[in-house]
């Protein structure tokens, strides 16, 4: 149940496509932990570890599975929202 999904999302405010994430989540009722890597230096170097050298954001934790700036048809099939 997607309720019940433990999701982080890792970003930034000044990034357009985290900030349309989470309004994407907020608008399903989706909850989620919002991690901001700015001045975070522990979530900056899981973000660059995570994703071979780069920081890419908004990079999404969904119960353990790491996904790189997934377009909205992606994160629709991860949480089986289709």
């Amino acid at each position: 149940m997607l309720s019940s999904m433990k999701i982080k999302i890792y970003g930034a405010d000044w990034c357009i496509d985290c900030l349309n994430l989470k309004n994407y989540l907020e608008s399903k009722n989706i909850r989620y932990e919002y991690i901001i890597i700015t001045n975070n230096k522990e979530a900056s170097d899981f973000v660059q570890e995570i994703n071979n050298g780069k920081k890419i954001i908004p990079t999404i934790d969904i119960e353990g599975k790491v996904y790189a700036n997934p377009n909205i048809n992606e994160l629709n099939k991860i949480l089986k929202l289709n």
